[in-house]
């Protein structure tokens, strides 16, 4: 099947985003359930390296790689930059070429747009359990390297003949600890009469009941919010908002019974804003190239072994000043995967970060603070990030000067300005236990308009552009928009 047009796909999205009664499963059944979850067998141990089974350090190069050549492997990069206070450092990285699926599957029932998700257990999953979409899988699992079960629902993924896609992307992983990484981001939907089985750890749930989620801890996985980061709102389906139109769109729909007020209704406008915010769509694009043509970014592969001021014990591999992150392994077993028992490394983050967007209203429409952000696993340089994306406890050290731009609105932020806070869990098949603090505030008029030139204002709607293309939008930014609710 081809694809929906655009305006029937966004209205749905929209219907679905504002839309929390469910038949199937309410909002509080869904916290017991991965309540409930979280209580099954899933042992997770630190093993010391030399024992992650079907892993061996190489002998050459100190590279810690997989017996089957397949899943990642931890190399070592040496990068040069003139972007930053640090001009060249090296560093352990993760290097998984494959491409992955997240892919959500969805279906209308009675009108309204649900999304089929699975409550899936990660070895790096703070609470065991968090809400993945429907397929979440790398090419080496897949693909069954592993001699495990078949990935449920993945035939949906591959043989699309019967279903239209909605969204498909190819996106970035976090630039910082990935190589070159990158998952396809794609949501297809199934026709209403379609009979798709529901197996023991999937449920239908609204767009707005994963949003509303996403207002708790740790409870919706990264690679969902990826996902969901994708859709956009516009059931205008042209580039300018239309009030008249949206309102038509939401209060005369017998399928919503809650509307966007206040902050969320400035949020939806916001996001149907894509050619009036301060900045027009090819000046943000001529400032994203300009810098990219500024900075240079030089990331050559070297030996693990040869990663400077990086120490090797019996259990990880960890910077001498004892920041940043650690490499341990871990062994786990369970009956709720592809495979009951397993070994692997996983990164664990020494503490959490900040991870926040800075939002002001100009002229009328609410714009986000944007930062070009230059990270050593990048494709092209630089991505659009968040505001603040930091690893707080990394610049203890630091003089002021060298400390992330406005950092310090977000340690103790006044609650007045607060429009979103929780902690948010990073991706658990490859991070041990790794959560960071998600902040959205709004700045009021003493707060500059006039910015560094790595800082760029853009509406929500331009944020969404830039993410349906390659490269522009890293994994955080889209990961922390996509806990914008909008009721």
């Amino acid at each position: 099947m081809s694809c929906i047009p655009l305006t029937q796909k966004s209205s749905d999205f929209l219907i679905s985003s504002l839309s929390q009664v469910n038949p199937f499963n309410d909002t509080s059944s869904i916290i017991k359930w991965i309540e409930y979850k979280n209580n099954q067998r899933f042992e997770v141990n630190k093993i010391p390296l030399s024992k992650i089974e079907n892993w061996y350090f190489e002998e050459t190069t100190g590279n810690l790689r997989h017996q089957s050549g397949k899943f990642f492997s931890i190399e070592g990069i040496r990068v040069e930059t003139n972007a930053g206070p640090i001009k060249q450092w090296s560093q352990p990285i993760i290097n998984q070429p494959e491409i992955g699926v997240l892919g959500i599957l969805t279906k209308k029932f009675n009108g309204i747009l649900y999304f089929l998700m699975q409550a899936k257990m990660e070895p790096g999953n703070i609470n065991k359990v968090q809400l993945s979409p429907t397929v979440q899988a790398t090419k080496s699992n897949y693909s069954r390297v592993h001699k495990g079960k078949v990935t449920k629902y993945l035939e949906y993924f591959l043989d699309k003949s019967k279903s239209w896609v909605l969204l498909d992307q190819l996106q970035s992983e976090q630039g910082g600890r990935f190589l070159r990484k990158r998952n396809r981001n794609i949501i297809i939907e199934v026709p209403s009469n379609e009979d798709v089985p529901v197996y023991e750890d999937y449920c239908w749930l609204t767009l707005g009941q994963i949003k509303n989620l996403l207002q708790y801890d740790n409870i919706v996985n990264m690679d969902t919010r990826t996902v969901i980061s994708c859709i956009y709102y516009n059931c205008n389906g042209n580039d300018r908002y239309d009030i008249d139109r949206v309102n038509e769109c939401i209060h005369y729909s017998p399928l919503i019974e809650d509307s966007p007020s206040g902050y969320y209704l400035d949020i939806l406008k916001s996001a149907m804003k894509k050619d009036e915010g301060l900045s027009g769509m090819d000046d943000i694009r001529s400032w994203s190239t300009n810098l990219k043509t500024k900075y240079y970014l030089d990331v050559n592969s070297i030996p693990l072994r040869e990663v400077e001021k990086w120490r090797h014990d019996e259990f990880n591999i960890y910077h001498e000043d004892g920041t940043f992150f650690r490499v341990i392994g871990a062994s786990i077993d369970t009956d709720k995967r592809e495979v009951g028992s397993w070994c692997q490394p996983l990164i664990e983050q020494i503490e959490s970060g900040v991870v926040g967007f800075i939002t002001k209203k100009i002229n009328g429409i609410l714009h986000f603070l944007v930062q070009a952000k230059v990270e050593p696993g990048n494709f092209d340089i630089l991505e659009m990030a968040p505001t603040v994306q930091c690893i707080t406890g990394s610049y203890k050290n630091e003089k002021p000067e060298n400390q992330p731009k406005y950092l310090d609105l977000f340690l103790n932020p006044d609650q007045s300005v607060v429009r979103y806070h929780a902690l948010q869990s990073e991706e658990g098949g490859r991070f041990y236990k790794e959560q960071n603090d998600y902040w959205i505030i709004e700045a009021g008029d003493e707060f500059p308009v006039e910015q560094p030139e790595n800082f760029v204002w853009m509406t929500l709607g331009q944020i969404t552009e830039f993410v349906k293309h390659n490269n522009y939008v890293n994994v955080e930014a889209r990961s922390l928009i996509s806990c914008i609710g909008l009721i």
